[in-house]
């Protein structure tokens, strides 16, 4: 491979969530017993060196000794263009972008522009913690469709439960992830233009969080939401961001495509009456550094990397972890374990498998935020080497 995704990184006393959080904050795993080195297998950030490109970048920039109010550049606005042409197949207006200090960010300013509080707000279940926490932050009340498993397991929609939801609950706002975290589902186009045949049925509006869109397993494709019909393209705010693909979200960036003007200026003026709306000098650096040819080419080896470490992982779950039912993602780098089926069979609680995990040194994330009932979530983003002992670390100590 031109680029490295074996080194294991020490990334101690850097400010990493990851590492620095555990046995600190609330949610966070327990430290491992005594002679178990620890793995972050629980932040949705990755434990890779950075894309090169990026790091020169941000160092060319740096270098230059003043880091005042700034313009973006042309060089900026260029790169997005870019790469959402090649990578998504979306040909962007300039006027269409507009930058996000976060995708949760843009999310909130999209609730206060198109519903009141209190009123509610439609997700898919299970359901990206993030969500959960900004949405009933901000004062809005969110409503459940949980996904039903088709006989080959794979999570979908369920749009018989949706429409009876919009019906009755008055719902006029869908938040959606695509690919879908925490369970690594990317819809297929036919599936959303049912969703959106529904959607356009009652008038409902979509705030798209398409965060991990470049984070494809085995050869999936993302299909954008604002690609599926003139309907879609005029009622959603899908939501960007190079934080996931390449690691960045320590420096703070996404950005929001709008193509409907009107819905633009309200969603726009949201962001701006917070005051807190404003790009950041070395994230956009960074960005160009990561839209880039290099950055292309990384990102394909990332994905290989990402999907041979998926097949280590469903391979060890289906032939060693008898009751732990898992669907192989199609796009994150995230698994959601179903633990069940071992829990009942065991006698062992979800806290007690939790612990276990974390005793040996598997830095794994209860699922139950995410409106998993007995479920854990697990990144595999990490070296090969590392995924494979977490795994069989697990099978020696944990799943017996």
């Amino acid at each position: 491979m031109r680029f490295d995704f074996t080194t294991r990184l020490n990334r101690e006393g850097t400010n990493a969530l990851a590492l620095d959080a555990v046995g600190k904050m609330k949610g966070a795993p327990k430290p491992p017993k005594e002679g178990y080195s620890y793995l972050p297998m629980w932040v949705a950030d990755m434990n890779f060196i950075a894309c090169p490109s990026i790091t020169e970048s941000i160092i060319r920039r740096a270098e230059h000794p003043a880091y005042g109010y700034f313009l973006p550049e042309k060089a900026y606005l260029n790169a997005v263009l870019s790469w959402q042409r090649e990578h998504n197949r979306m040909e962007i207006p300039e006027e269409a972008l507009g930058y996000e200090n976060g995708v949760l960010g843009g999310i909130a300013s999209g609730l206060r522009a198109l519903a009141a509080p209190g009123e509610c707000v439609l997700l898919l279940s299970p359901t990206y913690i993030g969500f959960t926490h900004s949405i009933k932050d901000a004062g809005y009340r969110i409503i459940l469709s949980e996904m039903k498993k088709d006989d080959t397991g794979l999570f979908r929609m369920d749009l018989a439960d949706m429409e009876a939801k919009i019906q009755k609950y008055h719902i006029h706002v869908f938040v959606s992830c695509n690919p879908h975290n925490p369970t690594g589902r990317v819809f297929t186009r036919k599936e959303l233009e049912e969703m959106y045949a529904l959607f356009e049925k009652y008038r409902v509006d979509v705030l798209s969080d398409e965060i991990w869109s470049d984070i494809l397993i085995g050869g999936a494709v993302h299909t954008p939401l604002q690609s599926i019909s003139l309907y879609a393209k005029a009622h959603t705010a899908a939501f960007y961001a190079p934080s996931k693909t390449f690691n960045l979200a320590g420096l703070v960036g996404s950005y929001h495509v709008i193509y409907d003007p009107a819905l633009r200026d309200r969603i726009t003026a949201a962001g701006r009456k917070t005051s807190y709306n404003s790009g950041n000098l070395l994230s956009m650096a960074a960005l160009e550094g990561a839209y880039s040819e290099e950055g292309s080419a990384w990102v394909k080896e990332l994905n290989e990397v990402l999907t041979e470490n998926v097949n280590a992982a469903i391979s060890m779950i289906r032939n060693h972890f008898r009751g732990v039912l898992v669907t192989p993602p199609q796009g994150t780098y995230m698994l959601f374990l179903d633990c069940t089926q071992y829990c009942k069979t065991s006698g062992r609680t979800l806290d007690e498998v939790l612990q276990a995990g974390w005793d040996v040194g598997v830095g794994w994330q209860d699922g139950r935020p995410f409106h998993g009932p007995c479920h854990i979530r697990m990144n595999l983003a990490l070296p090969t080497k590392d995924v494979e002992d977490a795994f069989a670390r697990l099978k020696e100590h944990v799943f017996l």
